[in-house]
């Protein structure tokens, strides 16, 4: 205790340190603020079944990642998911584009342009799920939205498209700045925010349920407390991964045969995509409902729509699990150069033993990073189903969010990142880390789409 108050009093004697914590404070206060300012001609006795509503099925995840303004129908309903949507496609465009590919090797004018890009597109896809939101709720909940005599359809519409797609502008400048002048990734943060909002709420619930008549008693729910906690454990090892590869292993992999001697190892990750192939996956998860919802009337587009609401369904499960899987190996490809590697390597006067340096030091790195992907991959598409799974054996929706997928994932994914830029500043002061150690492991930041 003696040590944590210390630490405590360190920070706040930094002043570098102590001002970006207070500015990422304050601007965290402007996000909260405004997710409770709701969009004008909305009637907020009759929004009360919506907000029920949207508690539950995509829609509750939603309404976790805008930290309960998607279900408050405020100006920040559609909240940061947009920008990471439009970073996503700009992402894949570097991949498959010449024109992207070039701009990514520009350097800071490249990356200037590719930003600004991103927020052109940002304003499109707003737009389209502004469009879609308003529909759904009208369709939802009719009796939300005030009489026409009182504000015409096509007023409120054209008025609150404008306020939604202008609070999601706001939100990725608040993002930004954060960034910048304040400590950890804006985005990142913002979005970390708006999910630890809802646990109170959810876990209060979750206890309500259990200790009524009708639940499950204290036993259940010790049980569930319980395998929180491992989910938590197995996901911090999951978000860190294995930093080191044994050089016999990938000898082995490739069918070469380990030489004896020192025990050698590669830099490389198991899981060096991190968080972000369940981003990727979960921001495109999105897209279909949301297109879906345009055409209400359309039978086909209807069943997709269901299809990609159901959070519990086989279909939103599968496909999530699968693009989990492709975009873990996408990311991977995209961060981890093996030939950069072979050659940082031999330029440094390193080598594997056994390997010639360069072609085959990249193709063997090459080889492992495809073997070491693939378990990983799993892992983390089984983390990131797993609350539907807490849902079916009866755990709350609100609750079960936080037993794996996506909200656990960018809560300790984001908190592992802020507090390793915390205990820098402390290491580079010269006080003693946050761990005794002094070395408390981060990882790739969620907002690196962002």
């Amino acid at each position: 205790m003696k040590r944590f108050i210390n630490t405590l009093r360190h920070i706040w004697s930094i002043e570098e340190l102590r001002n970006k914590i207070l500015i990422t404070l304050g601007l965290i206060a402007v996000y909260r603020f405004g997710s409770y300012v709701v969009l004008p001609g909305i009637d907020t006795v009759g929004l009360q079944d919506y907000t029920d509503q949207a508690q539950e099925g995509l829609q509750g995840l939603i309404n976790i990642f805008a930290g309960g303004a998607f279900a408050r129908a405020s100006i920040f309903a559609l909240g940061i998911m947009p920008y990471i949507s439009a970073s996503i496609v700009i992402q894949l465009m570097g991949i498959a584009v010449p024109y992207f590919q070039k701009m990514q090797k520009d350097g800071e004018s490249g990356r200037n342009k590719q930003n600004q890009i991103t927020r052109l597109l940002t304003i499109a896809i707003t737009f389209v799920q502004a469009v879609s939101y308003l529909i759904n709720l009208k369709s939802q909940t009719p009796e939300a939205i005030v009489p026409e005599s009182v504000m015409p359809y096509a007023v409120f519409m054209a008025v609150n498209v404008i306020l939604l797609t202008t609070g999601t502008l706001f939100v990725m400048w608040l993002g930004e700045k954060i960034t910048d002048r304040g400590i950890g990734n804006g985005i990142s943060l913002i979005i970390m925010i708006g999910i630890i909002a809802r646990l109170p709420q959810s876990m209060v619930q979750e206890v309500a349920n259990r200790m009524s008549t009708e639940g499950a008693g204290l036993i259940v729910l010790l049980l569930e407390l319980v395998i929180l906690l491992f989910v938590i454990l197995v996901t911090i090892m999951l978000v860190q991964g294995v930093r080191r590869v044994p050089v016999q292993y990938a000898k082995r992999v490739i069918g070469n045969k380990p030489q004896g001697g020192k025990r050698d190892f590669l830099p490389l990750k198991v899981n060096a995509a991190g968080v972000m192939p369940i981003i990727f996956a979960q921001a495109l998860m999105f897209l279909p409902a949301a297109f879906a919802g345009l055409f209400e009337n359309n039978e086909t587009m209807s069943a997709v729509n269901v299809a990609f609401s159901d959070y519990m369904g086989w279909t939103y499960n599968i496909t999530f699990a699968v693009m989990i899987v492709a975009f873990t190996y996408f990311y991977t490809a995209v961060t981890i150069n093996p030939t950069q590697i072979a050659d940082d390597l031999k330029r440094n006067g390193g080598f594997v033993p056994g390997v010639k340096p360069g072609k085959d030091t990249a193709d063997l790195i090459d080889n492992i990073m495809s073997r070491i992907t693939f378990p990983g991959s799993l892992f983390l598409a089984a983390v990131a189903i797993f609350p539907a799974i807490a849902m079916i054996f009866g755990v709350d929706a609100g609750f079960a969010y936080f037993f794996g997928g996506t909200s656990l994932l960018i809560m300790v994914g984001v908190i592992l990142d802020t507090l390793q830029q915390i205990e820098s500043h402390l290491l580079m002061k010269r006080y003693d880390g946050l761990l005794k150690s002094g070395r408390l492991k981060g990882r790739s930041t969620v907002g690196g789409a962002a």
